[in-house]
């Protein structure tokens, strides 16, 4: 029951701050959607940003999910990063599209950013840790420091977040899916294993 009321607040707020803004969405105003008393809702957060970062967190633990589902997969690790970052592109922009009014403050203000990002990262470069890990095993990457690459890559990926949701990069003919490959072929070709010329005359 606590964690079903709990989780009830935390929909019910993601619909308000997606239909009105975090700024204009008051403590009472989720107490009464939620058909709760005020009372009831401090009892679960503190204050607004508390339940906001709940939102937050709820949101990225979907994408997560998802990744994990994909570093999981039984395939070669070069299409599990392939699939990952498709996934991780196309997951973000449905988040932020699906949170209605947050979408202006999520490009608006770089700190909101920064925050939803703070929640995932680690988690993020962990995951894509263990497809690196699996294709050096696998004699496909050449990694001298997988802790630093997983960590850049994931940097890499949060770089292109705004560019790949507002379709920037259309401006210069360069679609979203074309985005997605181009990323995805840069990576593959700085990880894999290079041949040296002994390898060639053996």
């Amino acid at each position: 029951m606590v964690s079903k009321t709990r989780d009830k607040f935390i929909e019910v707020a993601r619909q308000l701050f997606a239909r009105k803004g975090v700024e204009n969405t008051t403590m009472n105003d989720i107490a009464s959607a939620s058909e709760k008393g005020r009372r009831t809702i401090y009892t679960y957060f503190k204050s607004k940003r508390e339940i906001f970062n709940a939102v937050i967190a709820s949101e990225t633990n979907e994408l997560l999910s998802r990744l994990q589902e994909i570093v999981s997969l039984s395939e070669p690790p070069e299409v599990k990063l392939q699939k990952y970052i498709d996934c991780r592109f196309d997951t973000m922009s449905e988040i932020v599209e699906r949170n209605g009014s947050l979408k202006a403050g999520f490009f608006r203000d770089v700190r909101k950013v920064d925050r939803a990002r703070k929640f995932i990262t680690d988690r993020e470069a962990n995951l894509l840790k263990e497809i690196l890990v699996e294709g050096v095993k696998q004699g496909m990457f050449d990694i001298p420091d997988l802790n630093h690459t997983a960590i850049v890559l994931t940097h890499a990926l949060h770089g292109l977040d705004v560019p790949y949701i507002r379709d920037n990069l259309s401006k210069g003919g360069i679609t979203q899916e074309q985005l997605k490959k181009y990323f995805t072929r840069l990576i593959l070709d700085g990880l894999k294993t290079r041949k040296t010329d002994k390898d060639l005359t053996a």
